[in-house]
């Protein structure tokens, strides 16, 4: 007979256990399912984002930054160091054990919060009375039932069309953590997050990095000042980017890879790799995982097709993360999975799109939420801007990185803060105070008017909400 459970979430990612152990904490009895494997083949949870994504990227990230540091700047603070060097093999050793950190962390919340942990595939086979009936397929085959369902089943990299990873000359996002050495040359399509951060990883360690982007605008998404500041730190840095190309024929052999492509100017070009990274951005995964046995419902994409509170096609099932609509981020799937399970619960769980962080991890960082100008201006809102910059700031001049700012934009009449955007030093963690000011509806004079410690980073943000009303003291 069937173990039957409260609710039963398949997928371990971000999205996946946050739900399970808030609904685990509601009082429900709850089993969560995820195939992921460490290398030895035991359970992996945590998703993408422990595995194969957030996580294991600022660790490669983190040591190549301190690589960086050591060859070029630990001289103007008077250090010496003679000639450093990378024991690749052991950089990726450290990664694969703050990965296993993460894994380890998951089970024990697991553990700690009672939640069942069933290691395999979970896919429907049919409804029952009061749920669903899921099949694990794992080491060992069980099925159980589920009076809810929570899908979070994640993502994976879209490959080029006629181009498949073989993760050794072609690689996604999974084979980029992996490379064994540092290539000389190292090319990159997509010059999304993943190509800049990994760009950046291998960059620093002394590859010749080129990144192919077919749009004509570099990061499209971002405040376009912002973006602009960026880019110059990157060129500046010898992170070669090419905008507005048509990617042809792409030949992978034993010695590396050739990709033919037509530059904005369209003349055909040819670049010769050691290793190609494809960036082109992830489509939902719902692979395996027997929808139509249920008739849930997907759309042309892929993904679960949900209403704004993530309920699906189906009474009593449920979907989150990079497998519904939405930004494909771990801290969004983090917010829905813990709405969910209160919804479950009759409570009222919510989460606002429009103060939802984002963050590319490069150097300078780049962060930002809310509206971008050319967002406000494409909509007629009338709004102020102010902008404060890291050269002006003297914590950043003690850290000896003074590139970027920080840019609020305002309500013309109201104040209300509409969008906060920086590319500097620690904007990944700067982010956060726009993220709550934005959330209780403050106005930049609310910030402005706010002590801010000194000597620090957050001084910037202070001095940008004066801007809005062109009063910054330090500039």
């Amino acid at each position: 007979m069937s173990q039957a459970f409260d609710v039963v979430v398949i997928g371990a990612g971000p999205g996946g256990y946050i739900a399970a152990i808030r609904a685990a904490q509601l009082g429900f009895k709850v089993a969560c399912i995820d195939e992921w494997k460490n290398a030895s083949g035991g359970p992996a949870p945590g998703g993408t984002c422990t595995n194969v994504g957030c996580i294991p990227s600022k660790a490669l990230l983190q040591s190549s930054e301190h690589f960086e540091h050591a060859n070029h700047h630990f001289a103007d603070h008077g250090i010496s160091t003679g000639k450093v060097t990378m024991d690749v093999a052991k950089m990726i050793g450290r990664k694969d054990t703050v990965v296993k950190q993460n894994n380890d962390g998951i089970l024990y919340l697991f553990k700690k919060n009672k939640v069942t942990f069933f290691h395999g595939r979970g896919s429907f086979v049919k409804a029952v009375e009061g749920g669903y009936e899921i099949q694990v397929s794992g080491a060992k085959d069980e099925l159980i039932t589920g009076r809810q369902v929570v899908v979070a089943t994640g993502s994976n990299a879209r490959a080029l069309p006629g181009v498949p990873f073989d993760e050794v000359n072609v690689l996604s996002n999974d084979g980029a953590l992996r490379i064994g050495a540092v290539p000389k040359k190292l090319a990159l399509i997509g010059s999304g997050v993943i190509g800049l951060e990994m760009g950046s990883v291998w960059r620093r360690l002394g590859a010749d990095v080129t990144i192919l982007e077919g749009l004509p605008t570099f990061l499209g998404a971002v405040d376009e000042q912002i973006a602009k500041e960026a880019k110059k730190a990157f060129d500046k840095q010898g992170l070669k980017i090419e905008l507005g190309v048509k990617v042809g024929e792409i030949k992978s052999t034993k010695k590396g890879v050739s990709v033919a492509y037509t530059n904005a100017k369209g003349e055909a070009q040819t670049l010769e790799a050691d290793k190609l990274i494809v960036s082109i951005g992830r489509v939902p995964n719902t692979i395996g995982l027997n929808a139509e046995a249920v008739g849930l419902q997907l759309d042309e994409r892929g993904a679960i097709v949900v209403d704004d509170e993530c309920r699906t096609s189906l009474r009593g099932v449920w979907a989150v993360g990079d497998v519904v609509r939405g930004p494909m981020l771990a801290h969004k799937a983090e917010e829905e999975g813990v709405a969910v399970a209160e919804r479950i619960a009759g409570q009222h769980g919510h989460v606002n799109f429009n103060t939802i962080p984002w963050v590319i991890y490069t150097s300078p960082e780049i962060a930002w939420v809310g509206e971008t100008e050319q967002q406000l201006k494409a909509r007629g809102a009338a709004y102020k801007a102010g902008s404060f910059p890291f050269l002006a700031n003297g914590r950043a001049r003690a850290l000896g990185d003074t590139t970027g700012m920080v840019k609020f934009l305002a309500d013309a009449k109201t104040d209300e803060i509409l969008g906060v955007h920086i590319v500097g030093p620690m904007a990944s963690e700067l982010i956060a105070e726009a993220v709550v000011a934005m959330e209780f509806k403050a106005s930049a004079e609310d910030i402005a008017r706010i002590c801010h410690a000194h000597p620090s980073l957050s001084e910037a943000t202070k001095e940008a909400a004066l801007a809005v009303d062109k009063r910054t003291l330090n500039f």
